[in-house]
């Protein structure tokens, strides 16, 4: 039953990073169309029908963690409570900008765009650096309990890993801008995606080589993981070059979803490692009562987030144009 659960918090976690990596991607590369107070606009305007959507998968997945794996919750919050608490600065930043920006047409926006560029900075950096660190491992002591060293959450393979993932959410903003941006503005967006290919790839490589080393007790999924997430790579790439812009979009979102895979089945069923701890799935469950109500609502609850998000996307699939609704 836990590993079906802890499957369950798997998809709503990948989804997460599938959808709303594009979110912070798009915020981070804000400056890149500033061409003019309509461009920006019409930049944000893109995310804008998605942008609250993709964030519900976040709060699904922290609820299911809270709900059936209360144990792991409690060890990894303390753990990286500093990346936590940065987590939180970044999204609230960026959340708040991105609804306030553009309330008063009167009023002056360039603090609220710092605040979407800044908050979305953030967010990219914190969440590498805290898989990043579920990876290598969190600085636990024996009964599991925080070391208190706080710098080796900034240990040189988590850091990659922080850098990794400002490069990898802004290449899927600019493969989702390439989709969703008025014509005049998908050839900078192709370009932007083409230029932050190169940084990924060498994330990829270098991450793959370092932990190959770094990590012990890995698991057939921790390789086909890796295959996946180059393999997306190479559809991505390949759909840039033939102008097949959905095609990239759908490559940059698996490929964005595979560092949280990567994590959560590279040594499973030890959901959780430190020098001297390990946790596993069992261990991390809450009790099979628990298990039972969450079955009652979790299946439906699940299964209306993917209908309404399909209905999202179907609603707005065509780029903006004139007669577009621009949210933000």
């Amino acid at each position: 039953m836990a590993t079906i659960w802890w499957c369950v918090l798997g998809l709503l976690t990948c989804g997460y990073f599938a959808l709303a990596g594009y979110d912070y991607g798009v915020g981070m590369l804000l400056p890149g169309f500033e061409s003019g107070e309509r461009r920006r606009r019409q930049t944000l305007g893109a995310l804008g029908p998605f942008f609250l959507a993709n964030e519900v998968w976040l709060v699904a997945a922290v609820g299911l963690l809270f709900g059936a794996f209360p144990h792991l919750e409690g060890k990894v919050f303390a753990g990286a409570y500093v990346l936590v608490v940065t987590l939180l600065l970044g999204l609230v930043t960026f959340t708040a900008s991105m609804q306030l920006r553009s309330r008063r047409p009167d009023a002056r926006r360039g603090a609220w765009t710092a605040g979407i560029v800044g908050g979305a900075l953030v967010t990219a950096l914190s969440w590498g650096l805290f898989l990043g660190n579920l990876l290598v491992g969190l600085p636990l002591d024996a009964d599991g309990s925080p070391s208190g060293d706080v710098l080796a959450l900034f240990n040189p393979y988590a850091v990659l890993w922080g850098l990794g993932f400002v490069a990898l959410f802004c290449l899927q903003g600019a493969a989702f801008l390439a989709v969703r941006a008025p014509a005049e503005l998908t050839g900078r967006a192709v370009r932007l995606a083409r230029a932050f290919a190169a940084p990924v790839l060498a994330f990829l490589v270098v991450a793959t080589g370092w932990g190959f080393f770094a990590l012990d007790g890995g698991t057939g999924f921790g390789v086909a993981v890796v295959v996946l997430a180059f393999a997306a790579f190479l559809v991505l790439r390949v759909a840039l070059a033939t102008r097949r812009h959905r095609v990239a979009l759908v490559g940059s979102m698996v490929l964005s979803a595979c560092p949280a895979l990567l994590v959560g089945v590279v040594r499973f069923p030890t959901v959780l490692v430190a020098t001297d701890y390990a946790m596993s799935v069992d261990q991390a469950a809450t009790a099979s009562g628990t298990f039972a109500v969450l079955a009652w609502f979790a299946p439906p609850s699940v299964l209306l987030l993917l209908v309404v998000q399909w209905l999202t996307w179907r609603a707005h699939r065509r780029p903006l144009d004139q007669r577009s609704l621009l949210h933000f």
